[in-house]
């Protein structure tokens, strides 16, 4: 028995490897999306000249089609290059944040932190740490992606463990792990209100709770931990084996009385920040709050979150610079800003090409209708109870690569599936919950997701010749685990027949 698994896990591995073979056959990453850029130019004229569209759901509107290989399309292209470029949410997010992370690493802050918990951290629980870690850093948007994937290399590196594997761990819990959380954010009131829109197709009064996935998602958090975590060490990091890379590990040498110093005054500097945003929050008048309703789901505090993480990076390290003594004056804290900016030179000119590519991509619809027509398929096998569920998982996973936005394929497939489901006697949050699995599985293989660009540079940094196809190999064991993991809790709580958040039973009329 113990033969035909270890067999099977070489026949596995030996799949992956293939994987990363031809996926790295591929043209350099940039030159890929200018690719895809082209070719979906090209694409959108075969496709605009023979009508292909489809109905939208919500609107009852004809999607079609539209050419970019016409006077039109290429004077959209000309005039929307630069704004398609520097409008990329993904581009000033990572900017921004890496100005605040780049004094944090330059005053040395970073490295003390991070040899303080590797120090500190029982070494067994490192990667459950990161991949915990990963899924609740959803609940401050962004953070993950540019602070916490390229953090778990640098971790394991330290320790002489496979950066990748780290970086791999971080990422499955950031993007993987998506929906899963203990804590509400920004995603769980935009896609709440788009269920509500759809339900009220049905019932004009049908009213959908920001919190109606909570239960489902909190248990998900702890599911996903453990399967992450297993597929990091059984699968992902004997794959990878002994690093042989350039990049050099951090010394972990004991703290120096400075550090040590250091590391107090940037306590106190966090301790401060925290207390002046909880003052910002907390209070129902509270000026980070919405300034006319008061909420905060749907506050400068959530959308302003990139803008804490550069301000609270920078006086923190600037705290333990002045208490380590390595701030004397002003260069000491601009240099290292303007250093964190000089490594992201590939970046800048990858994400060029894939801004042009995702633009091109909306305009022309080809997005839209194949989301469309993938929900009309499924719509149209007319299955009930759980492998109506499950197939509507696989359909969502299936169309997350080729629109990477949860919100925007939840605005087309929402007035087809709530209603559909309504009729049949399913509740518009358990809807909602079906879909929120099946989205978040494939994002770490998926290029049509926003940080793909930037996690592929993370992955060169550490290995010179990786490309998408590194990147994809690395993953998949993660996707086809966390799909097939929570599927199975998916099944076990309808069986069950547990509702998925305060008042959101699974069944209309309960």
């Amino acid at each position: 028995m113990k033969m035909k698994i270890r067999f099977s896990g070489r026949i596995f591995y030996r799949m992956l490897d293939f994987v990363e073979k031809i996926g790295n056959l591929l043209p350099h990453p940039t030159s890929l999306f200018a690719l895809f850029a082209l070719s979906v130019i090209i694409f959108s004229g075969i496709m605009a000249a023979f009508e292909f569209s489809a109905i939208h759901p919500g609107t009852g509107e004809t999607i079609k089609a539209v050419s970019l290989l016409n006077g039109d399309g290429l004077r959209r292209i000309m005039t929307d290059m630069v704004k398609n470029f520097t409008g990329f949410a993904p581009l000033g997010t990572v900017l921004v944040a890496l100005l605040g992370i780049g004094v944090a690493e330059g005053t040395g802050l970073i490295g003390a932190a991070i040899r303080l918990l590797v120090l500190k951290a029982p070494p067994s629980l490192l990667t459950a740490v990161l991949v915990f870690a990963g899924i609740m850093s959803n609940a401050g948007s962004e953070i993950g992606y540019v602070l916490l994937v390229p953090l778990g290399a640098v971790i394991f590196l330290a320790v002489g463990r496979h950066p990748l594997a780290g970086l791999a761990a971080a990422f499955a819990g950031v993007s993987g792990g998506y929906s899963a959380n203990l804590l509400l954010g920004t995603v769980d009131p935009l896609l709440a209100g788009l269920s509500q829109e759809a339900a009220r197709i049905i019932d004009p009064n049908y009213l959908v709770n920001p919190a109606c996935n909570y239960y489902f998602m909190f248990v998900s958090t702890f599911v996903l931990t453990a399967a992450g975590t297993w597929v990091s060490e059984k699968i992902v990091e004997p794959r990878l084996g002994k690093y042989e890379g350039t990049e050099k590990a951090m010394e972990l040498q004991a703290l120096s009385p400075a550090e040590k110093r250091g590391l107090k005054f940037a306590l106190v500097a966090t301790l401060i920040i925290v207390g002046l945003i909880l003052w910002a929050v907390v209070p129902a008048n509270g000026v980070l709050r919405d300034p006319k309703t008061g909420d905060l789901l749907h506050s400068p505090f959530l959308s302003g979150i990139v803008a804490l993480l550069f301000l609270s990076s920078a006086i923190a390290g600037i705290a333990y610079g002045i208490g380590a003594g390595t701030v004397r004056q002003s260069a000491d804290i601009v240099n290292p800003m303007g250093k964190a900016m000089s490594t992201l030179g590939s970046y800048i000119a990858l994400v060029f090409f894939a801004a042009q590519f995702v633009a091109y991509f909306g305009w022309t619809n080809l997005g839209l209708i194949t989301a469309v027509k993938g929900a009309e398929f499924l719509k149209s096998i007319g299955f009930e109870g759980i492998p109506l569920m499950v197939s509507f998982v696989l359909v969502t996973t299936s169309l997350n690569m080729f629109m990477g936005s949860a919100s925007a394929k939840w605005a087309v497939m929402a007035p087809v599936f709530v209603p559909m489901f309504m009729l049949l006697g399913y509740t518009p949050e358990l809807t909602q919950a079906v879909y929120r699995v099946g989205d978040s599985c494939t994002n770490i293989i998926s290029p049509m997701m926003s940080y793909f660009a930037l996690i592929v540079s993370f992955v060169q940094r550490y290995s010179k010749d990786a490309g998408i196809g590194t990147v994809i190999a690395t993953m998949l064991p993660f996707t086809v685990t966390f799909l097939v993991v929570w599927s199975v809790l998916l099944v076990i709580w309808l069986l069950l027949g547990l509702p998925m958040g305060p008042g959101a039973g699974l069944y209309l009329g309960e």
